[in-house]
């Protein structure tokens, strides 16, 4: 692989330099396969603080998309260069985390090769009494790329999910990257923890449908609490294709929060 194919990004949390590279690169999420360098560290009373740092692989050459082309509609948090099929895959996810069910029958080699990764981490992090479940939202005939849902059960949960998800969102990357250099392609996977993610999303998903509603009829803008990358994502996805509002983020850091806007104010 050239050099030009891998470069390195920072950010303020892993989520962020991930995106700072794909907005690099040009590129989506599935293009790459995403290796952790650095966690983020707050230091001490300011002293020694660094950014989180990654190393992005390509590992397929993105599709060309003509000059003249509209541009994809987008997700707020998403860098210059994001494809639609970025967005396609984050929904996929969504869905997957929402309508999830355990599975106990056959399932794909990316499941299967993603537990084995994932146990074997959970035990060098030495999470004691932990265990791999894997559930998956029913296929339909417009989406079969449903993502597997790895669940961690027992163990430290509070560890393994980290500041505002923050540590999920790394052994998430780190399952991924190790299970898609095992199977030679993108893993189609979510790491979840005792279902953290999987209620996070169904109250994030709710609670967008019914600001929205009160957005209407007030006919007025609701701004939510401030959220990390990946939650305002949720809300953004949700409403994405709503007739009454649209939504946007506005902010900055920690206190970037998503703002839901009648179209009848836009």
């Amino acid at each position: 692989m050239s050099s030009e194919r891998t470069i390195e990004a920072v950010g303020e949390n892993v989520e962020e330099a991930i995106a700072n590279g794909l907005a690099e690169l040009g590129v989506a999420p599935t293009d790459v396969i995403v290796e952790v360098l650095e966690e983020p560290s707050r230091g001490v009373l300011g002293l020694g603080a660094r950014p989180a740092r990654v190393r992005l692989k390509l590992f397929r050459t993105p599709a060309a998309s003509p000059a003249t082309s509209a541009p994809p509609p987008v997700v707020e948090e998403a860098p210059h260069g994001y494809r639609e099929d970025a967005e396609e895959s984050e929904e996929s996810e969504l869905a997957a985390l929402v309508e999830a069910k355990e599975v106990t029958g056959p399932m794909d080699e990316d499941a299967e090769v993603g537990k084995v990764v994932l146990t074997e981490l959970l035990e060098r992090m030495s999470i004691l009494r932990a265990q791999v479940t894997i559930r998956r939202a029913e296929p339909s005939k417009t989406d079969e790329n449903v993502p597997w849902v790895l669940d961690i059960t027992g163990g430290d949960h509070d560890r393994l999910i980290g500041r505002r998800g923050e540590t999920l969102a790394a052994l998430q990357y780190i399952t991924r990257l190790i299970t898609s250099r095992e199977i030679q392609r993108q893993a189609n996977i979510v790491v979840d923890v005792g279902g953290y993610k999987t209620r996070r999303a169904r109250v994030l998903h709710k609670l967008a449908l019914r600001m929205a509603d009160e957005a209407i009829q007030r006919n007025r803008i609701v701004a939510l609490e401030p959220m990390p990358p990946h939650e305002r994502r949720i809300i953004h996805i949700t409403l994405r294709d709503h007739e009454g509002v649209i939504t946007r983020s506005v902010g900055e850091g920690e206190a970037r929060k998503v703002t839901i806007v009648p179209k009848s104010l836009a």
